[in-house]
């Protein structure tokens, strides 16, 4: 009788990143420009990746569908928040925000897959040199990035299904730019005990494994570049895999920083600041750590850039 008395909400509230009027036009630039840089530089990636044959290998296979999660993760959250902000409207429906919070969750879980098959690739390239072209063959790469996506989904998938399972009452207001799990979780008028345990069961798998398969990876190419007589052996065996290290320490780093190491700040400032690297920052940078510390994209792009300038040219 309790639950057939209990009302269900169609909207939510965002309340997005600041509730002062006047900081809403600065927000509005500063993320429009992040979200362009973005979609434009993860575009070049793949762009660059799919013209160049000679990128056709897993590693850039593998990066380009890093890129084009990026490029997704990102569409997910802040066209609808720039959208708020330029109708000065803080509502979504509760069908939207179901969907965009099963996007987030995938492609957040995607960049963990994708970052620990890289790994992998960089660790037979270094380790195991003479067998790479025989371990990774083009069909156990193909393999690993479907596996990533479906499991991606499947995760997602799970909470989303059980979180259609719950009833929210009279409070819709969410305290963030894009619709969070966990804090719809605390919107929800239900049990959620079995969604915070699944939550946690589901969740640090997806954390933990591709980080194992990381640091297995990084501490095995370590003890073999030391045993690299020149020191121009070992610089060229770790430029193999700069960039990707770079970026696992971006993405790593702003787990452990935001989440793991107290703040002063409040709760709900801590989570929108690890949202707001997560899903803006780490795909916004991520073109220009494989652009700039990668020999072989540098060259591709050049090579893209002057064949584009060149064909306005030809009558």
């Amino acid at each position: 009788m309790h639950r057939r008395n209990q009302s269900t909400i169609s909207e939510f509230l965002l309340l997005g990143l600041s509730n002062q009027p006047e900081q809403q036009n600065l927000i509005f630039a500063l993320f429009l420009g992040m979200y362009l840089v973005t979609v434009v530089g993860n575009g070049l990636i793949i762009l660059t990746i799919g013209l160049d044959s000679y990128l056709h290998t897993p590693m850039y296979i593998f990066l380009a569908n890093l890129s084009f999660a990026d490029i997704s993760s990102i569409s997910t959250s802040v066209p609808k928040m720039l959208m708020n902000i330029q109708t000065k409207s803080q509502s979504i429906s509760y069908e939207s925000c179901i969907t965009q919070m099963y996007f987030s969750i995938m492609f957040v879980a995607i960049d963990n897959f994708l970052l620990g098959a890289m790994a992998y690739d960089r660790f037979v390239a270094i380790c195991h040199p003479l067998n790479y072209m025989t371990i990774i063959q083009p069909r156990l790469c193909i393999l690993l990035t479907v596996i990533s996506w479906v499991l991606s989904n499947i995760v997602s998938l799970t909470h989303t299904l059980l979180l259609l399972q719950l009833l929210f009452c009279d409070s819709n207001t969410l305290p963030h730019f894009f619709c969070d799990l966990a804090l719809l979780l605390e919107l929800s008028c239900s049990d959620t005990m079995i969604n915070e345990l699944v939550l946690f069961l589901v969740g640090l798998p997806v954390i933990t494994f591709p980080f194992a398969v990381i640091l297995f990876s990084y501490i095995c190419i370590v003890r073999a570049v030391m045993r690299i007589s020149s020191t121009e052996g070992k610089w060229k065996a770790f430029s193999t895999c700069g960039s990707h290290l770079t970026v696992v320490l971006l993405f790593y780093g702003t787990i452990v920083g935001v989440y793991f190491f107290p703040s002063s700040t409040h709760r709900d400032d801590r989570d929108k600041i690890g949202a707001v690297l997560f899903t803006v920052v780490t795909p916004m940078v991520n073109p220009f750590i494989y652009s700039l510390r990668n020999k072989d994209m540098k060259g591709a792009l050049r090579k893209l850039i002057s064949r584009k300038s060149f064909l306005p040219l030809m009558p």
